[in-house]
């Protein structure tokens, strides 16, 4: 599995930009006007992890395998969009795919740059593009509910399940979005949301884009959008568009030096892959031999059988046990042969809750 994100906001606010950047490769059109980007652009982007590196290092195998990130940048959307404004719900559809949104709001002002409402107001642009997607959702929800009762005439169990659709759908004529719905994680809802997913169910990191002055120090527009998404608890990324496209083509040195001028600890990449992290419950687990170094992408709290499935079906199916190096013990004992010895290598069972970081070999028989 690999973590998706997209890459929404207002037309103009940087989205292009910063797609271009953060995956290195310019085939977003950036241009200085709205609805630049007419198709979803997608990247996959290997996510860096150092401890991939340093077990490349140690085991030096034949490949190194990354786990990835897809980022699709979708096109500007605007007041109107859930009714077909601007380039409407062609692009609100292409939001169903990813698995969180990166909310790109404009926090700098520059006369050069329109702004497709005429002023910088973060909040105001904020709350145009979460109403469009309750917006959107309430019309795939009423469209539901009409399906449903058709369905419920001939069948007791769908019939059953039309008022508490009807709840959700009151909920998003309040203006809030689904993913905060008090029952959200009951099981009928799972179902439910499984079968229609919603825009408003995404989880979402927002993203300042501000200018190289406000990536020292937080201006007003950054502590309004942090404010924001803390009441929300929700993640906050603040990134500089122009210098990420600066940071193109310079080697890894170049790139921290540069940052470090400015006092940024990291990349624009990394800071949105962690925060995807964090906001997803994701973790990641490697497995290291001969043949290849891998890391692989899981939700925190699974066990060892679901993790094994992500290497392949037959390793959940016939699952027999795991065995389990930390690795901070791999790297100061020398690897695996060391870790025999001193005992540090465990057996774990199918109730194993896999940690992020883990070194794994799994045995199984199908």
């Amino acid at each position: 599995m690999s973590l998706s994100i997209g890459i929404l906001g207002l037309p103009n606010v940087g989205k292009s930009t910063i797609f271009n950047a953060l995956t290195r490769a310019q085939n977003a059109e950036a241009a200085n006007y709205p609805f630049c980007t007419i198709e979803p652009n997608k990247a996959v982007v290997p996510v860096p992890d150092p401890r991939v590196d340093k077990l490349a290092t140690m085991v030096t195998p034949k490949k190194v395998v990354y786990t990835t990130v897809d980022f699709m940048d979708i096109a500007g959307l605007v007041k109107g969009a859930s009714r077909g404004e601007g380039l409407g719900n062609k692009f609100l559809s292409n939001v169903r795919e990813a698995d969180a949104l990166l909310h790109v709001i404009r926090c700098f002002i520059d006369d050069n740059v329109v702004h497709v409402d005429g002023s910088v107001d973060p909040i105001r642009d904020i709350e145009v593009i979460e109403t469009e997607l309750i917006l959107a959702d309430f019309q795939t929800l009423e469209n539901r509910i009409d399906k449903l009762k058709k369905q419920g005439r001939a069948d007791k169990a769908v019939a059953a399940t039309i008022p508490e659709v009807e709840k959700l759908l009151m909920h998003l004529g309040e203006g809030k979005p689904a993913i905060s719905l008090p029952d959200h994680d009951t099981e009928l809802f799972k179902k439910l949301l499984k079968e229609c997913p919603l825009l408003s169910d995404k989880k979402i990191i927002y993203c300042a884009n501000v200018d190289e002055a406000a990536m020292a120090k937080d201006n007003d527009f950054v502590k309004a959008v942090r404010a924001y998404a803390d009441a929300k608890g929700a993640d906050t990324v603040k990134i500089s568009a122009k210098m990420e496209e600066d940071l193109i083509g310079m080697s890894d040195e170049e790139a921290n030096e540069f940052l470090k001028e400015y006092g940024v600890e990291e990349s624009g990449l990394n800071q949105v892959i962690h925060k995807g992290y964090h906001t997803l419950g994701l973790a990641s687990y490697l497995t290291a031999g001969p043949k290849e170094v891998h890391a692989w992408t899981i939700h925190q709290g699974w066990k060892a059988p679901q993790a094994a499935g992500v290497i392949h079906s037959d390793f959940e199916r016939g699952f027999i046990r795991a065995q389990v190096i930390a690795y901070d013990d791999y790297v100061t004992y020398g690897g695996e042969t060391a870790c025999k010895e001193k005992g540090l290598m465990r057996t774990e069972g199918k109730d194993y809750l896999v940690k992020d970081g883990d070194i794994i070999e799994f045995l199984f028989n199908v």
